[in-house]
């Protein structure tokens, strides 16, 4: 059993960060230079992408909600009739 549902999104958001600090990191190091603009496309692929897998896992989401509750039966909550307005 998970403990929580799977976000696609905040993952990818996160290896675009940790791309971003490890691209600046091996400048600093001094093993390649890295213009001050890599940033840009960078973030944006990263960030974008992430939006993308977040709104693909939404509509998952939504579609397999959609056909769980159109499986139910449509029972009532409760039967025991302690709910009843008088």
């Amino acid at each position: 059993m998970l403990l929580h549902e799977f976000r696609p999104g905040r993952l990818l958001a996160g290896l675009t960060a940790l791309a971003l600090a490890a691209l600046y990191a091996g400048d600093l190091a001094g093993a390649w230079t890295t213009p001050w603009y890599a940033v840009v496309p960078v973030l944006c692929g990263g960030l974008g992408t992430a939006a993308l897998a977040t709104w693909v896992a939404y509509r998952i989401r939504r579609r397999s909600a959609r056909s769980r509750s159109s499986e139910s039966t449509g029972a009532p909550a409760s039967s025991s009739g302690s709910q009843a307005i008088r």
